[in-house]
């Protein structure tokens, strides 16, 4: 749920906080009370959105739990869009939390995709346990924070 005053919810100096306040230029696809989407200014491919908080927050983690259901909701209605709206055959769906985090302020990425498309090792090399203790010690240090 949205204070009602942005002004206080915004961070000076930031981009996607500029756009929410209407005071950049965006392609702005989508307006709540408490979330904003608009194009990417270099997208992966064309019609790639990005969804923001207008609440400055900067990654998944700091999202407050009042904001968080409605993030996913609007996610899930972006990436039906692409497909809708753009006629993609589905989408990817990513974030960055600090490293590879162009603009400090939470966005998530839908980008739309068709088979075919050309995007291959978009992300990170893959990895391999040493063998099942050390994969069950990484589980076991997870479960142990959660």
């Amino acid at each position: 749920m949205s204070t009602g005053d942005e002004a206080l919810a915004a961070e000076p100096g930031c981009l996607f906080c500029t756009i929410v306040a209407g005071d950049a230029d965006a392609e702005v696809v989508l307006r709540t009370e408490d979330h904003v989407a608009f194009l990417d200014v270099r997208p992966v491919f064309k019609g790639h959105v990005l969804l923001v908080p207008r609440r400055h927050v900067i990654t998944l983690p700091d999202l407050p739990a009042e904001l968080r259901d409605g993030f996913l909701a609007q996610a899930q209605r972006l990436a039906t869009a692409v497909v809708d709206g753009l006629g993609a055959q589905g989408s990817f769906v990513a974030m960055n939390n600090v490293v590879s985090q162009s603009v400090a302020h939470l966005h998530l990425h839908v980008v739309p995709r068709t088979k075919g498309d050309g995007l291959r090792g978009f992300f990170w090399p893959r990895t391999k346990y040493a063998d099942d203790a050390e994969r069950a010690t990484y589980g076991e240090r997870l479960r142990a924070v959660l």
